[in-house]
């Protein structure tokens, strides 16, 4: 099955990064493998440990390998951090880590990207120039804010490519870096960008068409997507509805509403409802579609994230 097969590749890169590292600690046994364009560094803990700080330079983009954390936040918040997730820490701030799972068997491992300012604006700069947003949402521009989430299963193969390359130093690891790097800054602008879009929602769905359009799709999960009525909603013809969520949301309107179904699956699932139940009240026909749309999305179905 494809996703056991990542998850064992995911896992490979781990070990074979530990069976070449030799650690000096035992909490957050740091190996920077690259600090050209952005800095890579795995970090490998091998006891339980509470409130570890780890601080942040430029923007820190972090990706869990293999185990369990527990973040806690600047402002207040806890959340668990697992495997198929990203947390980013914005410039100037820190998290303090709870390592309540890891040992020397079972080491909790994950990977970082510290991301100098200047390739966040060389991507901003790009995407302003190739894919510009509406007027009365602004430029492309990162958000300097702690920022947690469960990542794609593009996403998730792009760190593995990332970190792979150097974990098995192949010839042209510093190009994959830089490609990689430029993608997963690109996508996470867009995930912030939607984000943004989503709180003018809240806080003014009437803002522009686009908003309209939105507002009305998150109201309406569980029905299918009419273009027609969408755009008459948005005051916009198909065609330049279709372009503003391109430019905006980097999808058609159905596949910004498959998206948005799937994070609330997740938020459901996470919560403790069945995925049965999950599965109806979003819309899907039956729950082996459903079960395909979530695996295409995070690599895993629905059952195996409910178990992590």
């Amino acid at each position: 099955m494809a996703t056991q097969s990542r998850t064992r590749t995911l896992s490979a890169i781990a070990g074979a990064h530990r069976a070449n590292v030799e650690p000096n600690q035992l909490i957050e046994n740091r190996t920077v493998y690259a600090s050209q364009l952005a800095e890579l560094s795995v970090y490998d803990t091998y006891e339980q440990a509470e409130r570890i700080r780890l601080d942040a330079g430029d923007l820190l983009y972090c990706g869990m390998m293999t185990g369990r954390k527990v973040m806690h936040g600047m402002d207040g918040f806890s959340t668990e951090f697992l495997p198929h997730e990203s947390f980013v820490v914005a410039p100037g701030e820190y998290v303090e880590i709870d390592f309540p799972e890891a040992t020397m068997e079972t080491p909790t491992t994950c990977m970082t990207l510290e991301i100098p300012r200047e390739t966040l604006m060389k991507v901003c700069d790009q995407l302003n120039t190739v894919s510009e947003r509406p007027k009365d949402l602004g430029d492309w521009e990162v958000e300097t804010r702690q920022w947690h989430l469960a990542h794609t299963d593009a996403t998730q193969q792009l760190l593995e490519r990332i970190v792979a390359s150097h974990v098995q130093k192949e010839d042209d690891c510093d190009l994959v870096l830089n490609f990689g790097v430029n993608e997963l800054v690109a996508r996470m602008l867009r995930q912030q960008g939607r984000d943004f879009l989503l709180r003018c929602v809240q806080q003014n769905p009437t803002q522009s068409g686009l908003t309209n359009a939105v507002a009305h799709i998150e109201e309406n999960l569980a029905q299918s997507v009419d273009i027609d009525r969408l755009a008459r909603i948005a005051c916009m013809s198909r065609t330049k509805l279709f372009q503003k969520f391109k430019n905006s949301l980097g999808c058609s309107p159905a596949q910004y509403q498959q998206q948005r179904r799937l994070e609330q699956a997740c938020k459901l699932i996470r919560s403790g409802k069945s995925i049965t139940s999950t599965c109806y009240e979003l819309g899907f026909s039956n729950p082996s579609h459903f079960s395909r749309r979530f695996h295409q999305q995070y690599g895993m179905t629905p059952r195996e994230f409910a178990s992590r």
